[in-house]
């Protein structure tokens, strides 16, 4: 199935063709690509005995910091306090590299000069200094003879967009702060300047402690996870949910009465409380915030607004529209009031005759119409670029071609080709967003060579080729030791896209319907599981039984087999790289932990088909008149579909453990306070379908083999006591068990 590689170079060849950069061509390599290079042709050997001279800045400047520990821990560098001779030097000089930008990209540029004695670092401003650190550290490679070296010449350097952002959205995990620290140091290593924290129910709002979930960070753990990005010229924006996406608030009974038409998806827009509650919401973010100038209004898909019962207008796209603009016009206020810029998703439901009505000086995030773009222009709104790295797929993201329908060609090659040339292009960009919504629970862990193409093309729209991105992001992610990666997420995605196909996609029988969709209240309300149908028990007296998995399952069984086999060169792979890797090792355990997921799946679907095989063998041993035989065919099937079960359960116990490596458990309690939850009655979202991570083997549990295996073995004892035949063999699980 490694041939499907020929699909990713024919979707791939559709991108402008790119030349190598210079750097990569002398085996060097940067994230982001810097925008002048000028390379001479000798190399430099930098060594112990280099020493580092951070003269006014000071050796407390965080630049100065990172690169000392870069050094050492990228490439076991460790300068000696006799280190005299060669030198890298660090300064600020404000106006040293001429960009001709505004003042807020100025302060971000650098330069680095390489020669036999001396690397100089200098910069306009702090933010400049760190980068150009950030890009020293990279440049430094290990030839053949083992020396470090880096390229004689200059590197002159400023970024493309103001505003840089990845996501993090919690809605359905919650991080560790020594994880999300972690994320911090690796975004400013790529130069990614903000973050935006979607926090939902994962803060505990002071005045409204119900909202918080237990164990969701307090004021002072957002406050020093905002001051560790601050240090780093990273502004921790927060992310708050409202007026819709709202369930993580109204499910809670307190607040029961201000759901929009009954929907605890969308607060009651017209009540006269909904504004202060959201208002408060705000008010306790942005004291836990302090020294970030944004606020991210999550404004998108207000489908209902206006419909309840306290809007004196009738409900319909005119109203609902202008109910929207009220909403972002009365946010804005509250923000500008505490000198905070807002950022909107300007969308649906708005209307383009009513853009002229958005609050004036905000950031468009989203950019949900062309038509929004002139008023845009008149009112001073800027734009991000929208990118998502992650929409509603389950296991693993799609970052690599397919070939195959809409978005085949990956999610990479949307970004490039989206900050390149997207509809934000024609307004008044000011910057990027890198999504990663957490709606099916992937973890954080898969979005990181996505959330690495944000950046590089945020800072140099266009360039490299998103396959040279490819290799450079697995060269500095992993370290120069790793190999086969691009196999590895190839297959990743190959294997989680075939998980998705191998089930059947049914109405739930567990859940009810929902309030809605984006067409209106009563549309598309159905809920759908994933799940299979088990194969059928052999009957008495002559052991008929239907075939599902010979027939109506036949294709995937067949694909289930080649899924067998790819998934054990994965998890090779994965194993080889995990001795290989030179940091970032948690992450190919994730990896390792996933594929172990899938190939649980891949056993299942095998031991379910064979085990229909052993019960047709069954049915031919009774006609032959060979009861003691058809009774052990029966006895293989139970125990294949067992031994199947157990190892699901072993995986599932091992993959729950390394993610709560980097994540509390889902849905923990904590001080005898319990999560509650609560469907949303307008988004179906996988990973909310369960409190804890069961979600994901909610699939494998509705196949109903537990009751399944219980009938199976009624009908073996029943069986073998008409034909007086002895039960060997047989695995049940012991009480205890």
């Amino acid at each position: 199935m490694f041939c499907r590689l020929v699909l990713c170079l024919l979707c791939a060849a559709a991108l402008p063709a790119q030349p190598l950069t210079d750097l990569w061509l002398r085996g060097y390599s940067v994230i982001p690509t810097p925008r002048k290079v000028q390379l001479d042709a000798r190399d430099i050997v930098v060594d112990s005995s280099w020493r580092i001279d951070a003269g006014a800045v000071g050796n407390q400047h965080i630049a100065v910091r990172t690169l000392i520990r870069d050094l050492q821990d990228f490439h076991g560098l460790r300068f000696h306090p006799q280190s005299g001779g060669a030198v890298i030097r660090l300064a600020i000089q404000a106006g040293a590299v001429k960009t001709g930008r505004e003042p807020e990209i100025d302060r971000q540029a650098y330069r680095v000069r390489v020669s036999q004695q001396s690397i100089e670092v200098t910069a306009n401003g702090d933010a400049g200094l760190l980068y150009g650190a950030a890009t020293v550290a990279q440049l430094l490679r290990r030839d053949n003879a083992g020396r470090l070296i880096a390229p004689e010449g200059q590197v002159e350097d400023w970024p493309q967009y103001q505003l840089r952002f990845l996501h993090w959205d919690t809605k359905h995990h919650q991080d560790r702060m020594e994880t999300l620290k972690r994320y911090l140091d690796w975004s400013a290593r790529m130069k990614i300047n903000m973050i935006g924290f979607e926090l939902e129910d994962k803060f505990s709002y002071p005045s409204h402690p119900v909202i918080g979930a237990p164990g969701a960070f307090t004021p002072e753990q957002l406050q020093e996870i905002v001051d560790y990005g601050l240090e780093r010229f990273i502004q921790v924006v927060p992310v708050i949910q409202a007026p819709a996406h709202m369930a993580y608030v109204l499910k809670h009974q307190e607040f029961a009465d201000l759901r929009e038409d009954g929907n605890n998806y969308q607060i009651a827009m017209c009540d006269p409380r909904a504004y202060p509650l959201i208002f408060s919401m705000y008010e306790d973010v942005i004291k836990a915030t302090r020294g970030v100038d944004y606020f991210f209004v999550s404004t998108d898909e207000v489908y209902y607004a206006g419909i309840g019962k306290n809007c004196a207008k009738p409900y319909n796209e005119e109203n609902r529209s202008l109910q929207w603009a009220d909403f972002a016009r009365a946010a804005e206020k509250f923000l500008s009031s505490r000198n905070r810029r807002m950022l909107a998703w300007v969308e649906y439901p708005l209307l383009p005759k009513h853009a002229k009505l958005l609050p004036r000086g905000i950031i468009d995030g989203v950019v949900g119409e062309e038509e929004y773009l002139p008023a845009e222009k008149e009112l001073g709104i800027r734009q991000l670029a929208y990118n998502s790295m992650q929409g509603a797929t389950y296991l693993f993201p799609n970052p690599l071609a397919t070939g195959v329908g809409r978005g085949g060609e990956g999610q990479l090659a949307q970004a490039f080709n989206s900050i390149l040339t997207g509809r934000h292009t024609r307004g008044n960009p000011i910057g990027v967003f890198g999504a990663a919504w957490d709606d099916s629970g992937l973890h954080n862990e898969t979005f990181w060579l996505g959330w690495s193409a944000i950046a590089q093309y945020a800072w140099t729209p266009g360039t490299p080729s998103v396959d040279q991105h490819i290799a450079e992001f697995m060269n500095l992610y992993y370290g120069p030791g790793v190999t086969n990666m691009f196999d590895i997420y190839r297959t990743l995605q190959t294997q989680a896209r075939s998980w998705e196909r191998s089930w059947d996609r049914e109405i739930s029988k567990v859940r009810g319907p929902g309030y809605g969709n984006s067409y209106g209240k009563g549309r598309g309300t159905e809920r759908y599981d994933l799940t299979l149908t088990p194969p059928a028990v052999p009957a008495l007296p002559d052991l008929a039984a239907i075939p599902v998995y010979a027939k109506q399952y036949a294709a995937r069984v067949a694909e289930a087999r080649e899924n067998l086999l790819e998934n054990d060169r994965l998890a090779a792979l994965l194993q080889e790289n995990v001795g290989r890797a030179s940091r970032n090792r948690y992450n190919l355990e994730v990896f390792l932990a996933l594929t172990r997921f899938t190939g649980a799946h891949w056993h299942l679907l095998t031991a379910l088909a064979g085990a229909e095989q052993s019960f047709e063998q069954a049915r031919r041993e009774h006609e032959a008149k060979r009861p003691a035989s058809a009774v052990g065919h029966m006895v293989a099937a139970y125990n294949r579909i067992g031994a199947a079960r157990k190892r699901s359960a072993e995986v599932f116990e091992g993959l729950q453990g390394v993610y709560e490596k980097s994540r509390y458990p889902k849905g923990q309690s904590v001080g005898g306070r319990k999560f509650v939850h609560v469907l949303d009655d307008t988004k179906d979202h996988w990973a909310d379908r369960t409190a804890d991570l069961t979600f994901m083997i909610a699939p494998e549990k509705s196949i109903g083999l537990e009751e399944w295996q219980k009938k199976l073995s009624a009908v073996i004892r029943e069986y073998a006591k008409i034909h007086n035949v002895p039960v060997r063999g047989l695995a049940e699980a012991r009480l205890e068990e």
